[in-house]
């Protein structure tokens, strides 16, 4: 293959990623071939194995991009990182409702999950890409659970309030990707999620120490 300079370089691979995220969301990944990913960009087969050793690392660099709102971990807004109690519980919900509304707002965005979602086989080259699906999936989950901590959820029940919490979110998004329009999803989920987070318990108070009677002589 000739030099190319770094800027041809990275021109190429943008090319090549372009390519695959349009031929993924129409064809699928299993039908879309390296080949036919290499035409649609205008460049050679071996151009392709020149940036991604196969089909899952090319897949991985186009998620890699844009990375999706449910493989991040909830952030609260700068400066809520280190409050407890009812605020670190709002900054949660607030941090939810951020990554519903990036994927309402932002069509790329949708484009990927529409991809991540219905149209790959997490199957042989592309395990590496489910491990990594899961692992991102499990990340958030904790997150969540971290934030409900802060939030002086019972010890417990945190793990299992983050994880219906965060099946909550991902149900959403299931369903809005199903059929994108159907329904609000900001506006739903921002019920969802208040709904949820109003019907935990609220956390046991200390009891309070006993007096010690002083005995009668």
């Amino acid at each position: 293959m000739p030099r190319r300079t770094k800027a041809e370089a990275q021109a190429t691979r943008a090319s090549l990623l372009d390519a695959a995220e349009r031929l993924f969301q129409a064809r699928g990944v299993s039908r879309s071939s390296l080949q036919q990913i290499a035409e649609a960009a205008g460049v050679t087969r071996g151009a392709v194995y020149w940036h991604f050793r196969d089909k899952g690392e090319l897949f991985a660099a186009m998620m890699e991009r844009a990375r999706l709102p449910m493989e991040e971990a909830p952030s609260p807004a700068e400066g809520t990182q280190t409050v407890a109690g009812p605020v670190a519980l709002a900054a949660l919900r607030d941090a939810l409702l951020r990554t519903l509304a990036r994927i309402a707002g932002d069509a790329r965005v949708r484009g990927l999950l529409e991809i991540a979602l219905h149209k790959v086989e997490f199957v042989d080259e592309l395990a590496a890409v489910r491990e990594r699906h899961h692992q991102a999936m499990d990340e958030h989950r904790a997150a969540i659970e971290r934030c409900l901590r802060r939030a002086g959820r019972p010890a417990a029940t945190v793990a299992d309030e983050a994880l219906g919490l965060n099946a909550l979110v991902a149900g959403l998004i299931h369903a809005w990707m199903l059929a994108p329009g159907s329904f609000d999803l900001v506006a739903r989920g921002r019920t969802a999620i208040d709904t949820y987070l109003a019907g935990l318990a609220p956390p046991s108070a200390p009891a309070a120490p006993q007096r010690r009677q002083r005995s009668r002589r």
